[in-house]
């Protein structure tokens, strides 16, 4: 095990914090767009598929440079460039008050996603703080500042109603910009800088960061991230819009609901990190794709009215997901996402602990993707279909094949064929069952 992880250093648990609570700020920019869009949608006149694009474009630049940042956070420290992050993302939303067209505000908007890239600089810089047996529950706490999307949920429907979109977009600003400052006074370096300083050793190449992407693992845990992260997302800035359309909500009752998703979404992704410590990741991946299939289905069947043709007369009767059970249901879906969002991080320090910045950053960006078309897709769906339910058949179509195809992942797993199970493999606890297997099989021979 490399020695920087081989125990919790002195200030885990301060960089964590100061970590999570950058994050929570850069989120509440990144998804500033699920309310403020809402007014400019008004504004500008735009259909669903536009103000899909505009509400999904920050999500496309926070994703893309996912794994540059990555990478940068272990050549340059974690924090210097996730201050750096803040203070870009900072000065690109105080941009969206110049604009005036829908192409300005795309325009705007990719430079406030870049508030989105501070996730795999984060996890790079936490990770490196804790041991292996506590890295899942310390990455789970800090994946908590999602919880930035239901403080914009919360708080900008009333400054927006207040003083305008444009104020929201000011406040936001300044707050992540103070954010930054304070981060960059008050977090310590990252401790594989410091040892690289003190050692005079160079920062591993480019080349050398990026070789574990030949690995189908990797991918497999971009396609998981695809869904629990970004369906989150994606359902993050869309519910306030489904909210008023479907239900005909207010804005301010629309962005409490929406909250209502999005605050398990977040602060239970600790819970799950601590679940994976304990019973193992995949074991957690099954049931949050099991209940999230669960609830996609019940939340996809749109509002339909039957007509039967009766003895006497037809015979009247519909079916509808009333607001209380919509509410419900959302509420679950947002918390086993939660609990996925966490497992699938739990295994890239374990397989990955030098390149924990290039293989987090693709994985990160793969699933941030899943933020920018999945809105689009919301979009194009309900321009087509005319039912507001169509986003939820399309996440359910989603995490089915996830679920379907993870367990014959499994099932092809024949441990009598792969004796040497290593880095290769993503499940620890057969890993640890293997090695019992074989201590019980030395003991037999001897």
């Amino acid at each position: 095990m490399n020695e920087i992880t081989a125990v919790s250093l002195p200030g885990a648990e301060r960089a964590m914090w100061l970590s999570t609570f950058a994050f929570t700020v850069c989120f509440a920019v990144w998804t500033i767009f699920s309310i403020i869009g809402i007014a400019i949608q008004q504004e500008l006149g735009l259909s669903g598929t536009q103000f899909g694009l505009l509400i999904a474009t920050p999500i496309l630049t926070g994703s893309l440079i996912r794994l540059f940042l990555g990478i940068w956070a272990d050549q340059y420290g974690g924090r210097l460039v996730l201050t750096l992050v803040m203070l870009v993302g900072a000065a690109a939303t105080w941009m969206l008050t110049w604009a005036s067209t829908y192409a300005g505000f795309l325009l705007a908007a990719l430079f406030v996603g870049i508030a989105g890239g501070s996730f795999s600089v984060g996890i790079t810089y936490v990770s490196q703080w804790f041991a292996q047996e506590k890295q899942g529950t310390a990455l789970g706490v800090f994946g908590a500042g999602n919880v930035g999307s239901a403080v914009t949920k919360l708080l900008a429907p009333m400054v927006m109603v207040a003083a305008g979109w444009m104020m929201v977009a000011k406040i936001w600003a300044v707050a992540l910009a103070v954010a930054g400052v304070l981060y960059w006074l008050l977090a310590a370096d990252d401790p594989k800088l410091a040892q690289r300083r003190a050692s005079g050793a160079k920062p591993m190449p480019f080349r050398q960061q990026i070789e574990p992407l030949a690995n189908l693992q990797v991918w497999r845990f971009s396609l998981y991230y695809f869904f629990v992260f970004g369906g989150f997302v994606a359902l993050a800035l869309w519910l306030p819009r489904y909210l008023i359309g479907a239900y005909g909500l207010d804005v301010k009752t629309a962005g409490l609901i929406a909250a209502c998703y999005s605050i398990p979404a977040s602060l239970f992704r600790v819970v799950g990190g601590q679940l994976s410590d304990r019973i193992g990741a995949r074991s957690v991946m099954y049931w949050t794709f099991g209940i999230s299939a669960l609830c996609t289905f019940l939340l996809s069947y749109p509002d339909t009215q039957y007509i039967v043709k009766g003895i006497d007369g037809d015979i009247r009767f519909g079916f509808a997901i009333g607001l209380v059970p919509f509410t419900v249901l959302v509420f679950v879906l947002g918390f086993f996402m939660s609990l996925g969002k966490a497992a699938v991080y739990k295994h890239i320090p374990v397989y990955y602990p030098q390149h924990v910045g290039s293989v987090g950053g693709v994985v990160g960006m793969i699933g941030g993707l899943g933020g920018f078309v999945l809105p689009i897709a919301f979009g194009a769906l309900g321009d087509l279909t005319n039912v507001w339910s169509s986003c939820f058949m399309l996440l359910f179509v989603l995490v089915a094949a996830a679920l379907v195809w993870m367990h014959f992942a499994i099932r092809r797993m024949d441990l009598g064929k792969f004796p040497a199970l290593g880095a290769e493999h993503d499940l620890p606890e057969i890993t640890a069952a293997w090695a019992g297997g074989q201590r019980a099989a030395n003991r037999q021979r001897s």
